[in-house]
């Protein structure tokens, strides 16, 4: 009988010891990503004096705002199982034609560049979608296309010249403040809560998680899986046309050879926001923190004196680790 109840009494310790570490897991797999961030700039304010002051913080907010546009289109597309490899071109594009209208002196309208530059960027988006959706082309193979023809286009525009001399208008885009928060991060936090609602509330954020899980099983469900794929990528180009509008006015020139290596930082973000590239998994919240941790990272790097060349090598490691923990979860499950 003694026997009989000690052994019997011993799994219930391991069964909750289990649980423990299940709970545990489920907790970190869920928040991992806020407590990396907290982590990172905890450990950055202890190696750097001046990485917590106000001016530093701003700044690494507003750097963080373009990329984490960016990031929000790519959290679309990535969730649908796609990939956007264009963004970069497509951002400079869009900055080149608004530019064009928002040159000169003075205070003048800056409706015409703004609806502009949205359109190029939807337009060009569209052109990806339409191809993926229609067509069937892998979106690797059309976004690399894309990646080439925009920035061709965008050299052919000007004849590969730089366009400076923005006016004030167009510039407050990118350098002015509302209630003390620059614009940037103003734009950046309102297209997130889009983004978030989109998601989180509205069908059409279920129709893109179920087309990203099973497209087939969503097909049979009578959603139009073409249209939440060309929708999707129309969504990354028309806020890579915003990124280009903020990029622009920030630096009061539109560049032939900007946005080169955006689409990286993009795909870094979302990855590290722990966005599945298998599709149907992920949280535009995710993909905030994960470019967050990005801008600070680079900022904390900066402070540090580290060379930018290491910077791309650490970068690099961080998404061949986001991914190789991707894996390792969906082993699991």
């Amino acid at each position: 009988m003694f026997m009989d109840a000690k052994v019997s009494g011993t799994p219930a310790p391991a069964k909750g010891g289990h649980q423990t570490l299940a709970s545990l897991g489920s907790f970190v797999s869920k928040y991992g990503i806020i407590i990396a961030f907290f982590v990172l700039c905890a450990a950055l304010a202890m190696i750097s004096p001046y990485f917590l002051t106000t001016n530093n913080i701003i700044n690494v907010l507003r750097q963080t705002s373009i990329n984490g546009i960016l990031a929000l289109g790519m959290t679309f597309v990535i969730l649908t199982r796609g990939i956007d490899l264009s963004v970069g071109s497509m951002v400079a594009c869009a900055a080149m034609v608004a530019a064009s209208f928002a040159t000169g002196a003075g205070n003048t309208s800056v409706f015409i560049p703004v609806i502009l530059g949205l359109g190029v960027g939807l337009a060009l988006g569209s052109i990806n979608g339409l191809m993926i959706a229609r067509f069937a082309i892998p979106p690797f193979v059309m976004t690399l296309g894309m990646l080439s023809m925009a920035r061709g286009l965008t050299y052919i525009y000007n004849d590969g010249m730089p366009i400076s001399n923005l006016n004030t208008s167009f510039r407050f885009i990118g350098q002015g403040e509302l209630l003390g928060i620059p614009m940037p991060v103003v734009l950046f936090l309102s297209v997130f809560l889009i983004c978030w609602a989109i998601l989180k509330f509205t069908t059409y954020g279920r129709y893109i998680y179920a087309v990203g899980g099973n497209p087939k099983a969503a097909r049979t469900s009578g959603i139009r899986v073409r249209w939440v794929l060309f929708s999707v990528y129309a969504i990354s180009g028309l806020l890579c046309g915003l990124a280009g509008l903020l990029l622009s006015a920030r630096t009061s020139a539109a560049l032939p050879q900007a946005g080169v290596a955006y689409e990286l930082d993009a795909i870094a973000a979302v990855v590290i926001g722990g966005t599945s590239l298998a599709g149907g998994v992920g949280t535009v919240v995710g993909t905030l923190f994960g470019a967050l941790i990005i801008g600070v990272l680079n900022n904390g790097l900066d402070l540090m004196g580290v060379s930018s060349f290491y910077q791309q090598v650490v970068k690099g490691a961080i998404i061949v680790l986001a991914v190789m923990l991707d894996r390792s979860r969906l082993s699991r499950d």
